[in-house]
């Protein structure tokens, strides 16, 4: 096999297809979702949807928080969102909760959406362009420094 082939370049005949790789799992994370944008997530954010926060410390520190959003490290992400699981953020009580992911520029957070739904939250999405394109938007920031 020909180290030039292309990833989606078909197989030889009796070949097992190369794995995904994980533009292929963000393709189809993403055709699961209705995403979000920045102004769309933070008016359902004012109704009552919870905005999960998945940045690293580093990126919350240097750019600041989105007000009201919980920060769950992408570690134990799945657990803390899964309402049958007994370490679940009290926000979340049942598979029907409106979940918003949001990591630094929309990436993860795809992936992190359809996890969600992969357990049933349904309803599970993510904010197109990330935190990023929310700070272009105008939408709340606060320091990190500040207590909620």
């Amino acid at each position: 096999m020909s180290l030039l082939m292309s990833r989606h370049t078909p197989p030889p005949a009796g070949a097992e297809p190369p794995p995904p790789s994980v533009d292929d799992l963000l393709e189809r994370a993403r055709t699961r979702l209705h995403r979000l944008t920045p102004p769309q997530a933070f008016e359902e954010q004012r109704r009552g949807a919870v905005l999960v926060d998945t940045r690293t410390f580093e990126q919350r520190r240097d750019r600041g928080l989105i007000p009201g959003a919980l920060v769950i490290d992408r570690t134990v992400f799945e657990w803390r969102l899964d309402p049958a699981s007994p370490s679940h953020v009290p926000e979340v009580q049942d598979h029907d909760a409106r979940v918003i992911v949001v990591c630094r520029e929309g990436y993860s957070s795809s992936l992190a959406a359809a996890s969600l739904q992969d357990l049933g939250l349904r309803r599970a999405t993510d904010v197109v362009g990330g935190f990023d394109a929310w700070e272009a938007e105008g939408l709340p920031v606060r320091p990190f420094s500040e207590q909620p």
